[in-house]
């Protein structure tokens, strides 16, 4: 038989349920996060060469950024605050 300890158990039935329940509403949540996040339109580019020429640039696309800053959490008036690997 295997020991049992703080970090390690047997779960009970009644125990698998409320995990379920749990699951069940983190998903839901998450769910709903998403249908809220706007997709942006797809695309693809294709090149001859791998890398590009550096250049003057395009004009900025404004729909892109508008759907960006929309969908960012945390956001000033100007910018995405973000924090660098917070989950390491």
């Amino acid at each position: 038989m295997e020991k049992e300890s703080a970090l390690w158990h047997r779960v009970s039935e009644e125990e698998k349920k409320d995990i379920l329940i749990d699951a069940k509403k983190i998903m839901d949540k998450f769910n709903d996060a998403l249908a809220a996040v706007e997709k942006a339109p797809e695309s693809k580019v294709e090149r001859d060469e791998c890398e590009r020429k550096e250049g003057e640039g395009n004009k900025p696309d404004e729909d892109f950024r508008r759907l960006m800053m929309k969908n960012a959490r945390n956001k000033n008036s100007d910018c995405i605050i973000a924090e660098k690997g917070a989950w390491t």
